[in-house]
């Protein structure tokens, strides 16, 4: 049988609309603070949709040489803002650049610069376009600069599964520290979706909430009767994991421990969730026994939870039929409710809420949940957070193409 090494996270870099850094956006996650506005980065009049969760106060140049700012996008920089958030964190100093890599993933990458960049062609010539349209645009620039950023020579992956890449990227880093290909991993998602063509296609979808649009506070509703479509948000998360015994022995603050990942795919449409939360729940229930628990010793799920007709419906439906009666035992609750949804960002992002849960036994809100729904009866911590004890929890995340992934995280005991 194969020894696997135990995983522990000890780093948390959150970019996010309701505060950048894991101090300024738990407070705001427990207090329940609203990050959807009117869209500022272009003039969304016209547009059915016309309001998304972004980040006013960020300040790349922070974060990142001025003369480098210009050759990436805004995913990127969001990117590796929470990267050395989340080292800073860590404390990690004499990196192993061999024995540590980087899993970040996005799930679109720079649309801004492309926009941009078709502009140009279009307006005035192929002459015009920037020699860093490409290495902007891809969506694998996030990881990449990172591992230059801190020329870490291990492996660096961009995994693109729509709004599962955060998890993806944190559970197989899980699994490289896991099996001993490395010793620490930066992993996580990163996003900046929100452009012209972002908003128009996803809008064109049927998939945004086009109701709020003068109310944007209670635009994101998860889980209540009244919801019609998702915000879109923008943003990064990224945690470092490591080997618990090199986190010991360098004394460490941990957070949490890896303990479970799973991840399937519904093989059945390209957007709308299978019915009845099926592989939802066999995606769950992988996480559960790759921990080695059972479903009646988790505490709380952190949702994936976008504000949509199906998906809440299905990962209600999903929570029932894995844990049976456990499910009204549970805290169900959904980041997206305050932050919109990040997309590729939400795994990493929602991965911090679900650890700092943890820690701190307090599980966050979904706040503007005001009227239930028939067959939507969980406890989804409506409007306050709720203090109580969470020894396991699991943090899902469904995307379109039937991307399904769940992490466990486990309070850690030595």
């Amino acid at each position: 049988m194969i020894s696997k090494n135990r995983v522990v996270i000890t780093g948390l870099g959150a970019v996010t609309p309701i505060g950048i850094g894991k101090e300024k956006f738990w407070e705001a996650l427990k207090a329940g603070t609203n990050g959807v506005g009117r869209i500022t980065h272009f003039d969304p009049t016209g547009y059915t949709a016309q309001i998304a969760g972004e980040i006013p106060d960020f300040d790349p140049a922070q974060f990142i040489d001025k003369k480098e700012l210009k050759r990436m996008d805004r995913y990127t920089h969001f990117a590796l803002a929470a990267a050395k958030l989340a080292v800073e964190d860590a404390q990690l100093k004499d990196i192993d650049s061999e024995r540590t890599g980087v899993f970040v993933g996005a799930g679109i990458g720079g649309m801004n610069t492309l926009h941009n960049q078709y502009e140009k062609l279009f307006s005035k010539g192929p002459s015009r376009i920037s020699p860093f349209f490409i290495p902007m645009m891809i969506g694998n620039m996030a990881a990449g600069n990172i591992a230059i950023a801190f020329k870490l020579q291990g492996p660096c992956e961009c995994i693109m599964t729509a709004c599962a890449s955060g998890t993806n990227c944190i559970g197989n880093a899980f699994k490289a520290i896991q099996y001993g290909e490395v010793d620490v991993m930066l992993a996580g998602g990163s996003e900046a979706a929100i452009s012209p063509a972002g908003v128009a296609g996803f809008a064109s979808m049927k998939a945004l909430c086009t109701d709020h649009n003068d109310d944007p506070a209670h635009a994101s509703r998860p889980f209540d009767k009244n919801r019609n479509g998702f915000i879109m948000g923008e943003g990064a998360g990224i945690v470092v994991l490591e080997r618990l015994d090199k986190a010991l022995a360098r004394g460490a603050h941990i957070y949490a421990e890896v303990v479970g990942y799973g991840r399937n795919d519904d093989a059945y449409h390209i957007t709308t969730p299978a019915p009845g939360g099926i592989t939802q729940a066999t995606c769950m229930k992988l996480a559960i026994d790759d921990a080695g628990l059972k479903p009646e010793e988790i505490d709380y799920i952190n949702a994936h939870g976008t504000s949509t007709q199906f998906n809440d419906r299905s990962e209600t439906e999903a929570i029932k039929n894995l844990f049976g009666e456990h499910a009204y035992k549970l805290a169900v609750s959904s980041t997206k409710s305050m932050t919109g949804h990040m997309f590729g960002a939400a795994g990493g992002v929602e991965a911090i809420a679900t650890i700092l849960s943890i820690e701190n036994d307090i599980v966050h809100p979904t706040i503007n949940y005001e009227t239930p729904d028939e067959g939507l009866d969980l406890n989804y911590v409506p409007n306050e957070a709720q203090a109580r004890t969470v020894n396991v929890a699991i943090s899902n995340s469904f995307g379109f193409g039937g991307h399904n992934a769940c992490l466990a995280f486990k309070k850690f005991v030595d």
